[in-house]
């Protein structure tokens, strides 16, 4: 069973079908860049064999390794390519078979939950630890001053109590996609808990409290780092990040804090696969073997801020080196499972999202299929308390209908998300900029959520209001409003010029099903709300 869901596993019952299942494939991606989406392994000419190079399924931090990856190649003749996506769906792609044959490593910035899943570590024969980096908090510098905390003497207990205060709001990474934001979760409920081994139900259960209110000061979530630190330095709105400790010492302004209760440690080993022959699993130890020279270390730690793994190498001038307690992974992958789900549905703020979906003319036939599929799918993946709002548009918007999971009855919402997706007719024009304006009037003031816009069209914009019309419509709306980020999904014949503009201009991030697929545009676009 694929982990996604086993660890989701909402409303007391498996939610994996056949049809699910096959998301986890569609979640590759192809680069790191901030306009890319998931592929499909068959389909994707970037997993193609290729002598003297080997095909590697990373992490999507370690797109910062480019260089240091080039110095290696350099040196050893050996062509890292690599394909990122977050290390929790990399482990489900692995469980999974879907890396067989078309992987020839993994490089994960932990291994440690692939570990909790007996069908996953059956697929790897070796690993090594190449560098590291802890969780740590980045808070602005005049934030620490106000609070009037000693960086080397901070502790979890006391960032809660200035999050209870109103002193202290923060962004993180989704914990169900991305090993930062688990990290961080397995951080936080260790240290609140008060944990002296590894994080057990009852540590989850007692902590539970502790943990709502800790999770009252998150106002910014993110599938990805990287978009992490973009919408951070855009928006300004709160006064940290949690992350590990290399992201948020290449962000200005922040004074990196480990908490000195203990904290989850990323190792980004390299891993060789059961399913790759003799010759490649050479490859792979040499690769290895080349990461941890004096040399290259040095240009990791210096390049990257992470630590170096060989006791010769010191770390990069900046990365304190005092002495922080290593806290355990859970010990079991039910209380791993426990921990996130208690987070997606209990501690975590709600979610509230507008789906502008183009039902116009041209997404007759099998687009329309496509976007219906897509949409059932998406239903075993909202959450307890999310709001869900479908607004189908041609020549103009042509219904509104808001549904909320509510955990007294989730069914009841899942299942008019359903019959509305079902009730979905293609004709009309396609009135992009109208409607994505009715979704902005649609979600009105901010209120205590994460708030988005999904945007899926097929095609360009060609009636109602005009790009810059929209555009000063944006500029116009209330502070509050301009924070809340269009994700567009290039399908079928859209523009991606025309896309990525509306992306850039909210804060936003574009998603390809050009090149992927529908079903894991959307999936992609979860961990971003």
């Amino acid at each position: 069973m694929s982990t996604r869901h086993t660890r989701h596993a909402r409303h007391t019952r498996h939610r994996l079908t056949a049809a699910t299942a096959v998301l986890a494939v569609a979640l590759l991606t192809a680069t790191a860049s901030a306009c890319t989406s998931a592929q499909k392994p068959s389909q994707d000419p970037a997993t193609a064999p290729e002598p003297g190079t080997l095909r590697v399924l990373a992490s999507s931090e370690l797109s910062d390794m480019t260089p240091v990856l080039a110095r290696v190649e350099k040196d050893t003749g050996i062509k890292v390519r690599p394909t990122y996506m977050g290390t929790l769906d990399a482990v489900d792609m692995l469980a999974g078979g879907k890396t067989d044959g078309v992987y020839d490593a993994l490089w994960l910035s932990s291994n440690d939950y692939l570990r909790l899943r007996p069908d996953a570590a059956k697929k790897v024969v070796s690993e090594t630890s190449v560098m590291a980096s802890p969780v740590a908090i980045g808070v602005k510098a005049a934030t620490v001053a106000e609070l009037g905390w000693k960086p080397e003497q901070v502790t979890w207990s006391q960032v809660e109590e200035a999050v209870q205060d109103g002193k202290l709001t923060y962004g993180m990474t989704d914990p169900a996609r991305s090993n930062s934001g688990f990290s961080t979760l397995i951080s936080v409920a260790s240290g609140l808990s008060g944990a002296q081994s590894a994080l057990t139900d009852a540590d989850v259960t007692k902590a539970t409290p502790r943990l709502k209110e800790f999770f009252k000061g998150q106002k910014l979530t993110s599938g990805s780092s990287g978009w992490l630190a973009d919408a951070y330095e855009r928006r300004g709105t709160v006064d940290a990040l949690l992350n590990y400790e290399s992201v948020l010492k290449g962000i200005p302004g922040l004074t990196v804090i480990r908490p000195r209760d203990g904290v989850v440690t990323a190792d980004y080993p390299v891993t060789s696969l059961a399913s790759t022959d003799a010759t490649t699993r050479e490859e792979v130890r040499r690769l290895t073997e080349a990461l941890r020279t004096p040399a290259i270390q040095r240009r990791i730690t210096d390049v990257t801020h992470r630590r170096p793994v060989v006791a010769s190498v010191p770390p990069a001038a900046g990365l304190d080196t005092s002495r922080r307690r290593e806290l355990p992974f859970p010990g079991s992958r039910s209380v791993a499972d426990g921990l996130l789900d208690a987070y997606e549905n209990e501690l975590r703020r709600p979610s509230r999202t507008v789906y502008v979906l183009d039902t116009s003319g041209s997404m007759g036939g099998e687009r329309l299929s496509a976007l219906k599929a897509a949409l059932r799918g998406l239903t075993g993946d909202f959450r307890q308390r999310e709001e869900v709002t479908l607004m189908p548009f041609g020549s103009d918007v042509k219904s509104v209908r808001t549904h909320v999971v509510s955990p007294a009855d989730p069914k009841s919402g899942l299942d008019a998300i359903r019959r509305d997706t079902d009730a979905l007719n293609a004709d009309g024009d396609t009135a992009i900029y109208t409607s994505l304006e009715k979704a902005y009037r649609q979600l009105g003031a901010d209120r205590d959520t994460f708030t988005s816009i999904v945007l899926m069209t097929d095609g360009e914009n060609t009636a109602g209001a005009k790009a810059s019309e929209f555009d000063g419509f944006y500029r116009r709306l209330p502070a509050g409003q301009r924070d809340i980020p269009v994700f567009p999904i290039l399908f079928g014949d859209s523009d991606r010029a025309e896309l990525a503009h509306i992306a850039e201009l909210t804060g936003g991030r574009l998603f390809d099903a050009q090149q992927g697929s529908l079903d894991g545009a959307f999936k992609e676009i979860r961990g971003y709300q």
